[in-house]
């Protein structure tokens, strides 16, 4: 029961990383101290699609799963739900790299609006 718990912590805790990756910079509008971490972690999101690495969360949730005695990822809610988000069934490499391209793109325009945004207050003061 609770290795179940703690595989479903860290799919949970894998979900917000991969979100704050995508959507990370609209938070750096609000909290400009979280630009490097969002960076960084943008970085390692490109990184880990381009190189074909396996992050270091998966291995420790199946690990955590198969100590709860369960296999693959059927199951509940979360299973359900936001294990296909996290891990589709035909991730290409091609698709690795449109995944990737397609997280700087997002952050490009978030970016640069942030950047346009600020320009605009520093010229009316």
């Amino acid at each position: 029961m609770i290795s179940r718990i703690a595989a479903d912590t860290i799919l949970l805790l894998h979900l917000a990383f991969t979100l704050f990756t995508v959507l990370g910079g609209l938070l750096v509008l609000r909290r400009p101290s979280l630009l490097w971490v969002h960076l960084t972690a943008v970085l390692w999101g490109v990184v880990i699609e381009w190189a074909d690495w396996v992050c270091p969360l998966t291995p420790l949730e199946n690990l955590l799963r198969e100590r709860g005695g369960e296999a693959g990822y059927a199951g509940g809610f979360i299973e359900h739900y936001v294990v296909r988000l996290l891990y589709p069934e035909n991730l290409t490499i091609k698709l690795r790299y449109l995944l990737g391209l397609a997280l700087i793109a997002a952050n490009l325009i978030i970016y640069g609006y942030i950047f346009l945004a600020r320009r605009r207050r520093h010229s009316k003061k």
